[in-house]
């Protein structure tokens, strides 16, 4: 080593020596350190503060809908499935057919009923007629007798009359006064089973009326509608099965009014009320589509207790578990038009609790249905309708005769 390189070796040395024992680098290097330590915690403060304080989040969450069963009403034989899996369907629309054979036979039967008990009544209507037209006799016929016997008496006192006679006459008043009251009690029972009523609404009728609208309903049943408008899903009924009343054929799914189920871990339901604002992200878009929605209720208990096993947690051993609790959040149909979803499909639930001063739990019942559907309404309202018409048919004779 020249001496050159030496002496070069020996500055730097003692350069460095110098610098390690300099108190004032040594504070300025550890006042960063701490600076970026603060600046990183204050950073974090304001993310939580401005951001994370703000809301909660869960990814345990997922679309929920109604799902209604379709099953018959009537025993039969399917004859016809007019709906599949994945297919759309509107309300009252025809899904499966059954064979209508007897609902037929007892539906003709009904009919035939109703229109011999209009009938009937019309007949019960002209007997009391003719009731009341024996009652006119009979008085006239008393008031003749006594007139007659009126006649005879001054004869009897001037000794111009046997007595035999006016015995005669006396028994014929006798007589006459008894026909009228026959017939008054005969014309009373006729007019007993239709006073107060017209035709249409004799008990008899009412009566017929009812066992046709049944007979009506019930071959109608044969067709089975759908309460609802949706897809098609769970199809397990087939051609040729004889199924009976309350056995499920498919499932029809409406996927408009959907809802979400968040379920938010007891921890974070501090601040979360009913009302607040919601975000939902699904991965069925990939991000893209963000469905907006707010907070209508909250779970009455943890999905533990509702399950098929609830958790024995009064054991010896025993380990904490953290619950969770289903949020349920509304959807806007709008988006859900634009961006349809599935029911089961998970999704991420972004809440905004700013606002925390509503309420946790629901205060008043509900005014408006949760689900409605008028397709058994009109079934109904077409059975009276057509009850009406076999009415009008029997009771036009009756007019045209008149």
């Amino acid at each position: 080593m020249s001496a050159t390189e030496s002496a070069k070796t020996s500055v730097d040395t003692n350069d460095s020596g110098m610098a390690a024992k300099d108190p004032g680098k040594r504070r300025r290097a550890l006042l960063i350190v701490a600076g970026v330590f603060i600046l990183a915690a204050l950073l974090w403060f304001l993310l939580w503060f401005f951001v994370l304080s703000t809301r909660v989040k869960t990814d345990n969450a997922y679309v929920g809908g109604n799902q209604v069963a379709i099953s018959a009403q009537v025993p039969g034989t399917v004859v016809a499935i007019l709906a599949d899996d994945t297919q759309h369907v509107d309300a009252g629309q025809v899904l499966v057919k059954l064979d209508g054979t007897d609902a037929d036979t007892r539906l003709a039967q009904a009919r035939s009923a109703l229109a011999q008990a209009v009938r009937g009544v019309r007949q019960q209507t002209s007997s009391a007629t003719g009731a009341d037209a024996q009652v006119v006799a009979a008085r006239l016929d008393l008031k003749k007798a006594e007139a007659d016997l009126k006649r005879r008496l001054p004869l009897i006192a001037a000794q111009a009359e046997s007595p035999e006679i006016v015995q005669h006459l006396r028994d014929g008043v006798a007589q006459a006064r008894a026909a009228v009251n026959a017939a008054e009690a005969q014309a009373a029972a006729a007019h007993a089973a239709i006073e107060g009523t017209d035709v249409a609404q004799n008990p008899v009728v009412m009566q017929a009326r009812a066992n046709f609208r049944a007979a009506w309903v019930a071959a109608q049943r044969n067709a089975i509608y759908a309460p609802v408008s949706g897809y098609v899903a769970e199809r397990s009924v087939q051609l040729g099965n004889s199924v009976q009343p309350g056995q499920q054929l498919m499932t029809v799914v409406p996927l408009h009014d959907l809802w979400i189920d968040a379920n938010f871990k007891e921890s974070q339901l501090r601040h979360i009320r009913i009302g607040q604002p919601a975000t939902v992200v699904s991965d069925l878009y990939g991000g893209d589509a963000e469905y907006h929605g707010k907070v209508i209720g909250l779970g009455a208990g943890t999905g533990s207790v509702f399950s098929l096993l609830p958790a024995q947690n009064a054991t010896g051993n025993w380990i904490k578990v953290v619950q969770r609790v289903p949020v349920r959040i509304a959807l806007d149909n709008k988006e859900l038009d634009k961006h349809p979803l599935r029911i089961g499909l998970s999704t991420d639930v972004t809440v905004d609790i700013r606002h925390d001063q509503g309420s946790v739990l629901a205060n008043t019942p509900t005014q408006q249905p949760v689900a409605q559907t008028d397709v058994y309404d009109q079934m109904a309202s077409k059975a009276d309708a057509e009850a009406d018409r076999i009415i009008r048919a029997n009771l036009s004779h009756a007019t045209a005769a008149n």
